[in-house]
């Protein structure tokens, strides 16, 4: 792979560690002769990103996802260090980072393409989401009525407390507290799951990579909120549907090339198994 001449730093200076571990890697930038810019702003500003190779995020999940549209504008790959909890998105340990990142500067690592969602709700511009959209009442205690159609036909109604759209990437997320199932962040699909809903044969459904999605509210006296990845709100025009599709933009994430998304699945959901019983089967 190309070697990364100027990197862009987004640093969550709230998690501990973070401004310490920034410190050490841009120091492995400069000693590589590579150019670097800084930034503790949150969300980034429009056009940070510009003219940069890589991103690289410091932070949690959430730190990543108020990177990524930005960086699928500019088409920069990012380069997500864990300072959170979970950290599923961000792939790189701390030791990790400091161990590998000279390397992964002069080429060492690979490229996973990730899908985004696209969403729009009939007031202003579409936007992009890369775990989820999340579609409920304002007002967080009541039911609603949601009617799903998929290219033009009739899914069903749903009577519930809302529901979950979410790309393969984000079915370790809010999808999967609600009971969604886990899909392969290679898929080109869209999963969409019931928050608790009125009807147990209700379940969650993965529709194909083309689908284009339209929900409309059929609930009377109510208004809609719709949440991208838990960060951003989208106002719902009256009558207007929501509608969700895959978007022909991917984020790109620059991972090491021996990067394992099972073995990280394992490893953040406490799964047993691991290597040593992928011996027993001859893997």
């Amino acid at each position: 792979m190309k070697s990364f001449r100027k990197i862009a730093f987004v640093v969550n200076e709230d998690k501990t560690g973070a401004m310490e571990l920034a410190r050490t890697l841009m120091g492995i930038v400069r000693q590589a002769g590579a150019k670097q810019k800084f930034t503790t702003r949150f969300p980034i500003a429009r056009g940070f990103l510009r003219g940069v190779d890589a991103c690289c995020v410091i932070g949690g999940d959430g730190t990543l996802l108020g990177v990524a549209r930005e960086a699928v504008r500019e088409q920069v790959p990012i380069i997500g260090v864990n300072r959170g909890s979970l950290g599923f998105l961000t792939t790189f340990s701390a030791d990790e980072a400091r161990t590998h990142f000279g390397d992964l500067l002069h080429g060492a690592y690979k490229i996973a393409e990730r899908a985004m969602l696209e969403c729009s709700t009939g007031v202003g511009p579409h936007d992009l989401a890369l775990n989820d959209v999340l579609i409920k009442d304002e007002v967080n205690s009541r039911l609603v009525r949601l009617e799903v159609v998929a290219d033009g036909e009739l899914v069903t109604d749903y009577y519930c407390d809302g529901l979950i759209f979410s790309t393969p990437t984000g079915s370790t997320a809010y999808n999967l507290s609600a009971g969604g199932p886990l899909v392969h962040p290679g898929a080109e699909v869209i999963a969409m799951t019931p928050i608790c809903p009125h009807t147990l044969s209700n379940r969650s459904i993965i529709f194909r990579e083309q689908v284009r999605l339209r929900v409309f509210n059929r609930t009377d006296n109510s208004r809609l909120l719709v949440a991208l990845d838990g960060q951003r709100n989208l106002k719902v025009g009256i009558g207007s549907p929501v509608e969700i599709s895959i978007s022909r933009r991917k984020l790109f994430l620059a991972q090491r090339p021996d990067y394992s998304h099972f073995s990280v699945v394992r490893t953040k959901l406490k799964w047993n198994g691991g290597a040593a019983d992928a011996s027993k089967i001859g893997l």
